[in-house]
């Protein structure tokens, strides 16, 4: 009975998509209106499902994780976005002085550098 009502739900979003583009010549408002109602109704019916409940409870899980974080102060993340920004000039720098070396190397190796 899981397939069926989750075939339905599917169908569900693809007629919510359909109807999405079938109704180009109307308000852009009304039709994206109408494609969240089908999802809606396709996530309702898909809820019903023993896959539906499983994923809801991943997503309550994943939240109660979320909460738990200890997310950095904007000081600490301006901190460490500056030290990424530097680190990554500077091995920029490196890869360029290098490639400038092994260039000169090359043409000089092969007589191009004359």
């Amino acid at each position: 009975m899981d397939k069926v009502k989750l075939t339905i739900a599917v169908a569900f979003t693809a007629a919510g998509v359909v109807g999405f583009y079938y109704f180009a010549d109307q308000s852009l408002l009304m039709r994206v209106l109408g494609l969240l109602a089908m999802i809606g109704v396709s996530l309702a019916i898909a809820y019903q499902t023993a896959v539906g409940q499983r994923t809801w409870g991943f997503v309550t899980d994943a939240q109660t994780e979320v909460k738990k974080v200890v997310w950095p102060t904007r000081k600490e993340a301006l901190q460490t976005t500056a030290i990424v920004l530097v680190m990554v000039l500077i091995v920029a720098l490196f890869l360029w002085a290098l490639d400038s070396i092994l260039l000169w190397l090359v043409r000089l190796l092969t007589g191009q550098g004359e």
